[in-house]
């Protein structure tokens, strides 16, 4: 029986990181995953090929409507899906074929196959031959990730009624997408297709979109993608969803409690993710689940039974990728005797419409909850010489700041690469900076970056330079 000191189970974000992680300690390690390539949710049917599609059809949009602003004059573009999922794919390929070099080059055993706890210390590797390997672990991380969810009365048929996963994949772009669920996956998905042509529809529960983000953000990306012709059925609950040939019907109630119905040729439903323990047979092992599903652990990532811990998306917390990863190097360098350290707090949430939206830190809605005294700077993008140079003049910057003190709450942007402007908030926050600190850090011209520095001149001393 092969024996290592630390087997991770699933090889997504967090899995891969902590094995790469847990190798550079020192530690013999091994990593299970049951499909042929490694990478988990995020680099094959999530973070990564989502991003490949949005980018695609970026290009399509600009090639459509903006090159002839900047004087480029081409003939009428055609949208190819079938050579954007072609190089969607490749994409994958790159990636996970990276990640299987990163396996071999820090010595890291991959074993293909479901893994399941036949005890604590020992786990079942069922191959897809239907062979099977038992290895013995020290310590075992659980990082098995999330599966789209759905709604109790729908039903996936993968073809009209489908999940993130297949919109991934569709041979066609549909003529009326209908979008249940306003959170970053739909938003992301329905703004691919409408780039393309689609007619996009999104029947929302609650009031607004992006609910668990900063209120100024919801707003703010709502009436650009509006512009966009993207159309929001808010407060809307879904009750029925029917397909009918190539016709899918979703019947619901608003606000008013007034039936409604919308049809569309395909339904993506993106209710968010539930986590995934499936196979696992922890109960072998005697690990404990919560009243959601998820991996019960304390402070230490470490479950009820000391040599087992879990990361991801299969415990609390956002079910982000680099929330995985930080934890995955958590757990690792907890076995090796350090003492890491994660601030949940400073994990940024992303969402790469166009323009694109992020946020770190407390949202203002968060703070009058919590009663503490704050005070605000906001710019608009549409001040600054580089979006104007660039055309991508939606957006603002939001600070907010300790009304006393001056420390730097949250930080919500939307705007063009907002995504990468964000870790500038996460920095400073992690350093209890003060927004005056931010204020007087020299920002090179032209950039959005000056969009930040502005800001935080609005909440120290109600004095941005442009605007």
């Amino acid at each position: 029986m092969s024996q290592f000191d630390v087997t991770v189970i699933g090889s997504g974000p967090g899995g891969y990181v902590a094995a790469i992680r847990a190798a550079q300690l020192g530690f013999t390690t091994a990593i299970i995953e049951k499909y042929p390539t490694l990478g988990g949710t995020c680099l094959n049917v999530g973070c990564i090929p989502s991003k490949a599609l949005l980018d695609s059809s970026e290009h399509f949009e600009n090639a459509k409507h903006n090159f002839a602003g900047h004087g480029i004059i081409i003939n009428e573009p055609q949208a190819d899906i079938a050579r954007m999922i072609e190089r969607k794919n490749e994409v994958i390929k790159q990636n996970t074929d990276g990640i299987s070099y990163l396996m071999n080059k820090n010595k890291i055993t991959v074993f293909e196959g479901v893994g399941s706890f036949e005890s604590a210390n020992q786990i079942k590797v069922t191959k897809n031959d239907g062979s099977t390997e038992t290895i013995e672990s020290k310590y075992t991380i659980i990082a098995t990730g999330s599966k789209p969810s759905s709604l109790p009365f729908i039903s996936i048929d993968k073809e009209r009624v489908i999940t993130s996963t297949e919109a991934l994949n569709l041979k066609e772009i549909p003529k009326h997408l209908v979008v249940i669920g306003g959170g970053v996956i739909g938003l992301e998905l329905g703004s691919v297709y409408l780039r393309l042509g689609a007619q996009v529809t999104v029947v929302e529960f609650m009031d607004k979109i992006i609910p668990g983000m900063d209120g100024a953000l919801s707003k703010e990306l709502t009436k650009v993608l509006k512009k966009q012709g993207m159309k929001f059925m808010l407060s809307t609950a879904v009750s029925a969803v029917e397909r009918n040939g190539d016709t899918v019907k979703i019947t619901a109630k608003d606000k008013k409690g007034e039936e409604v119905v919308v049809e569309g040729d395909y339904c993506l439903v993106s209710v968010g993710r539930r986590p995934f323990t499936d196979g696992l047979a922890l109960e072998k092992a005697g690990v404990e689940l919560d009243e959601r599903g998820r991996v019960k652990v304390n402070d230490h990532l470490q479950t009820n039974v000391a040599n087992i811990y879990a990361i991801g998306d299969v415990i609390k917390g956002a079910m982000l990728a680099h929330k995985a990863e930080e934890e995955g190097v958590f757990v690792a360098e907890t076995l090796a005797g350090q003492k890491p350290h994660i601030n949940y707090n400073l994990i940024p949430g992303v969402v790469y419409t166009w323009p694109e939206v992020a946020g770190v830190g407390k949202t203002e809605e968060q703070l009058k909850e919590e009663g503490v005294a704050y005070k605000v700077g906001s710019f608009p993008m549409r001040a600054l010489g580089r979006s104007r140079a660039s055309g991508d003049v939606d957006g603002l910057v939001k600070i907010i700041a300790d009304e006393k003190t001056d420390e730097v709450l949250g930080m919500h942007i939307v705007g063009a690469r907002a995504a990468d402007l964000i870790a500038e908030g996460v920095i400073a926050m992690e350093f209890r900076a003060s927004a005056e600190d931010i204020a007087r850090s020299s920002h090179a011209h032209p950039t959005y970056a000056e969009a930040i520095k502005e800001a935080a001149l609005d909440a120290t001393a109600k004095r941005p330079i442009h605007m």
